[in-house]
C-alpha cells in the first residue's frame, strides 16, 4: 500500500485515536507519543489492513491496549478522563461560567464511575462510536457495553439532579 493510500484509510479516524490517548493518559504529550506509536504500527502492518474489515475498530483496539500498557508501566492504577473537546458559541460571561460549571461536575461525575463505564461513556458519547465497535474495542459482549452505557447514564443524571436539587425542600 502506498503512503497516499495509507493516509486516506487514516484521516477519517486519526483525531478519535489522539482523543482516546489522550483521555486514557491525560496528558497531551503522552497522547500525542501513543497516537504516533499507534499509526506507525499501522503503517508496519500497511499490507495486511486491507484484510480488516474496520482499520478504526482495530486502531482503537491497538490505541486502547498501548495506553493502558502506559499506564501499567507507570503504575498508575486511576485513569482520569478529562473532557476538553468542549466549545460554546461565544455566550455572555454568566453563561459562560454557568457552562463551565456544568461542565467541571460532569467531568468530577465521571470521574468518579467505574473504568470501564469510563471508557464506555467516551467511546460512545464523545467519539461517537457505534456500539458494536465499542464491544470490539473493549472486548466486551453488545448487550453489556448497552447496559453499563445506561447505568452511568443514569448515575451522571442522579447525581446531577442532587447536586441541582441541593437545598430545596420537596414535600
Amino acid at each position: 500500500m502506498k503512503q497516499q493510500e495509507f493516509i486516506q484509510i487514516i484521516s477519517p479516524f486519526k483525531d478519535k485515536l489522539f482523543r482516546l490517548a489522550k483521555r486514557m493518559l491525560v496528558s497531551r504529550e503522552e497522547a500525542e507519543d501513543a497516537t504516533q506509536e499507534v499509526l506507525l504500527k499501522l503503517w508496519n502492518r500497511n499490507d495486511h489492513l486491507k484484510g480488516y474489515n474496520s482499520v478504526e475498530a482495530l486502531a482503537m483496539t491497538m490505541t486502547k491496549n498501548y495506553c493502558l500498557d502506559q499506564l501499567k508501566s507507570k503504575r498508575s492504577g486511576n485513569l482520569q478522563l478529562v473532557h476538553s473537546n468542549y466549545k460554546d458559541g461565544k455566550p455572555d460571561v454568566e453563561q459562560q461560567l454557568e457552562d463551565r460549571d456544568a461542565l467541571n461536575w460532569v467531568e468530577r461525575i465521571i470521574n468518579e464511575l467505574p473504568e470501564q463505564q469510563r471508557l464506555i461513556v467516551q467511546m460512545r458519547d464523545i467519539e461517537e462510536l457505534e456500539f458494536n465497535e465499542i464491544a470490539s474495542v473493549l472486548d466486551m459482549n453488545e448487550t453489556a457495553v448497552r447496559v453499563a452505557l445506561s447505568r452511568a447514564r443514569k448515575t451522571i443524571r442522579e447525581k446531577i439532579t442532587a447536586k441541582h436539587n441541593y437545598g430545596i425542600k420537596t414535600s
